[in-house]
């Protein structure tokens, strides 16, 4: 044993083919058995005294490997004072957090007017090729839409645009009366090309990444 213990002690020794031997006893009497054993240099010696590493039931915790896993402290610390804690009172609805957003530097999120991504949509150098897919009841319609959904999460940074918004960003590029363009927009979301948002009273409407990260081809 590398540490002289006084007191009741127990020694504990896990060899190899499930092999364990556990001698528990006055530390000098549990000594010399160990010795007797031929023990001496292996194993592990704990106090079982008030202030030992005792984990609970008189026995130590071992890890997997058989070492001692060291006792949590008993001291935790002072207790808490809440004296010491800042109270911080405001009326309910008081808190105004886009001023508190503005102090941090971050400008509040502003929607973008649909005839700001139509700009955007004029300013392009060629209209944009049908895309490919069987599924698609309108291939160039289909690619206005991507294009009016790319503006709007690339350059305004939001996820979806309402019905109404994606119409009046369209400028007729769709070429869609009010109900088709619902239906349209329903069955392309049926499709997984787009994902549907509801707020309140409205519907709108968001790529699907997946959706939005392809590229058209001309239908050949």
């Amino acid at each position: 044993m590398t540490k002289r213990l006084k007191g009741p002690v127990r020694f504990r020794f896990r060899g190899d083919e499930d092999l364990e031997v556990i001698i528990e006893g006055d530390a000098v009497w549990v000594e010399q058995q160990v010795s007797l054993l031929g023990l001496e240099g292996v194993g592990w010696s704990m106090s079982q005294s008030s202030n030992s590493m005792d984990l609970g039931g008189g026995m130590p915790r071992l890890n997997s490997k058989g070492e001692v896993i060291a006792a949590p402290p008993r001291d935790m610390g002072p207790p808490p004072d809440p004296s010491r804690i800042p109270v911080v009172r405001r009326k309910v609805g008081s808190l105004n957090l886009q001023e508190k957003l503005l102090k941090m530097g971050v400008e509040a999120l502003q929607r973008p007017d649909p005839l700001e991504i139509a700009e955007v949509l004029e300013e392009l150098d060629e209209a944009p090729e049908p895309v490919r897919d069987p599924l698609s009841s309108d291939p160039m319609a289909e690619a206005w839409l991507k294009e009016i959904m790319r503006v709007a999460v690339r350059d305004f940074g939001v996820t979806g645009l309402s019905i109404e918004g994606i119409e009046k960003a369209s400028q007729g590029r769709l070429r869609k009366t009010d109900l088709e363009l619902e239906v349209w927009l329903d069955v392309m979301f049926r499709h997984g090309k787009l994902v549907k948002i509801h707020g309140g009273q409205k519907i709108g409407y968001g790529p699907s990444p997946k959706w939005l990260d392809s590229k058209s081809k001309t239908i050949v």
